[in-house]
């Protein structure tokens, strides 16, 4: 049966379609393992230079022989197609281990990694900055930037975050980490806590609390994350999570604002919700993020999971007036509402053009509801002159088997970048038998970039006609059953889309409003994406 598709009224004066089989016919392309580790590697974190877009710098934790977890980097000169060797950065100090890594650019290309460093047993360690000049294929000696012990009893080494200052404004180059306690602290109150660099981290100030009162984490929060970034005019802003019922009945998620580099900060109310900042926990990984728009000041985007619907969810709120207001929830992730189906391990960016890209793992094709089933790595994005993400897409070329070293520490990150149409993206899975990093390099519309071609012989018959003078074309898979369709310039912009409710073998496009051109037709068979070029006159 043939489904007829009505799209946007604009007609084009004439079409051919000639189909490019023989060089064109193409399936998603394969996600590249980074790590290779024999026996684990988690938490991955890329970056992008934003003085050369084709300059990036992953890293992450891995194992090696007698030294417990180590922090690995690789570096790509020409935008992910290739990569350097392994680069591994060894302790401060013998018998340590290390874990959750971040990297930043600063605004001239230099790149800075940060991670934490520390005595299994708690006796020492700390957060540590190291900078390397060549892009990241070595790195320069450790600086500190807060002890294990510089706050007695609290522990204030766990989760850091670095960001570097990329503006034009009097910051510039200013590096700043937040960190919470580790598990075992003292308390009572905890505390997310901010320390600075203004001398491009030859050496950091004194650590300060990021909360302050009336705008207090609390004590029913034990690790309350400040989420930072660096906004376009050189703000430096954090978002936290606070529950003091004194201060809001409801838990909430705080926003704190700098204009003077970290010294002062406003404070205001992101959202308040009987979720949104639960002091319990569970094998999801619950990460939020705030990001802010570089192209457009006082536009951030929060980034979180809740689950007013039943199952746990992919939500983003935006504010464009620096957080005075922000919009309603944003579900994210397009799977049937309500399906008990989780999502988590959540991340996103922001390009120079103001589109936010969001990626997450995904379990809306597992056999059940809960954290240890099947899942994939899917992204969408959000075009900064839309009020809406456009279709979801997969990162990951196939469904990965649940493994139990997620319900373990040291897996639960992923991490983005997106620049100029390109998302670039790192997770860690288990598709190999052990826990390790993938890459993929992927357009905003969801075409994998560096697609493998098919041999000759397996190439499935995939056929697009029109009659020579116009609409409509006609799409036919033979004995295939096509769920979806989306037609992408080669630029990788989303130019139009469809889906089937129930799948066919057989459509036509009866408008479109493309202009002439060369065009991507993609079409979803089976969950895997076939792709062929169409022209347009």
């Amino acid at each position: 049966m043939i489904q007829y598709i009505k799209l946007r009224a604009m007609r084009l004066k004439t079409i051919l379609v000639p189909l490019l089989m023989a060089a064109c016919l193409q399936t998603i392309g394969q996600n590249q393992n980074l790590s290779d580790g024999f026996v684990f590697d988690g938490e991955p974190y890329i970056a992008v230079n934003p003085a050369n877009a084709s300059h990036i710098v992953a890293a992450w934790m891995g194992f090696q022989f007698q030294h417990q977890i180590v922090i690995k980097t690789r570096t790509s000169f020409n935008g992910g197609r290739s990569w350097s060797n392994i680069s591994t950065i060894q302790h401060v100090q013998q018998g340590f281990t290390s874990a959750d890594v971040s990297l930043s650019f600063n605004r001239t290309g230099d790149v800075f990694i940060c991670n934490i460093d520390y005595d299994p047993a708690f006796g020492a360690g700390g957060v540590y900055v190291r900078k390397s000049t060549d892009g990241g294929l070595t790195w320069n000696e450790a600086v500190q930037a807060i002890g294990l012990n510089s706050d007695p009893g609290m522990l204030p080494i766990d989760r850091p975050w670095l960001v570097c200052n990329q503006s034009y404004s009097p910051f510039s180059g200013n590096l700043y980490i937040t960190t919470v306690s580790a598990t075992g602290a003292a308390g009572p109150l905890y505390h997310p806590y901010l320390i600075r660099s203004t001398d491009y981290g030859a050496t950091f100030e004194p650590w300060q609390y990021a909360d302050t009162a009336g705008w207090l984490a609390g004590s029913m929060i034990p690790k309350p994350m400040a989420a930072p970034a660096v906004t376009a005019d050189g703000s430096l802003i954090l978002a936290y999570p606070s529950y003091v019922p004194t201060q809001n009945i409801l838990p909430q998620f705080v926003l704190a604002v700098s204009s003077d580099g970290g010294i002062g900060f406003n404070y205001s109310n992101i959202f308040a919700s009987t979720a949104s900042a639960s002091a319990g926990d569970t094998s999801a990984k619950k990460g939020y993020c705030l990001m802010a728009d570089p192209s457009l000041n006082g536009h951030y985007a929060f980034i979180y999971q809740d689950s007013p619907l039943g199952d746990r969810d992919i939500y983003c709120r935006e504010t464009f007036d620096t957080g005075n207001s922000w919009s309603n929830a944003i579900r994210v992730n397009d799977d049937q509402a309500g399906n008990e189906r989780m999502q988590d391990l959540s991340w996103a960016a922001f390009n120079q053009l103001g589109d936010l890209a969001i990626c997450w793992r995904d379990r809306r094709h597992a056999s059940d509801s809960g954290y240890a089933t099947r899942y994939e790595m899917y992204a969408a994005v959000k075009y900064h002159d839309s009020v809406t993400f456009h279709p979801n897409f997969r990162l990951t070329d196939a469904e990965i088997d649940f493994d139990e070293v997620l319900l373990l520490n040291g897996n639960d990150f992923s991490s983005i970048a997106f620049v100029n149409d390109t998302i670039h993206a790192v997770w860690g899975d288990t598709r190999s038998g052990k826990l390790n990093i993938w890459y993929q390099r992927t357009s905003a519309a969801g075409v994998p970039l560096g697609l493998t071609q098919l041999d000759e012989s397996v190439k499935p018959q995939l056929k697009v006609s029109g009659n020579g003078s116009g609409y409509p074309i006609r799409i036919r898979y033979q004995n295939q059953e096509i769920e979806e369709w989306k037609l992408i310039s080669l630029e990788g912009k989303l130019c139009d889309y469809g889906s089937f409710e129930q799948p066919t073998d057989e459509f036509m496009i009866h408008d479109s409003p493309m202009q002439p051109g060369v065009y991507i037709l993609m079409v979803m068979i089976n969950g895997d994406w076939i792709t062929a070029k169409i022209k347009i006159h």
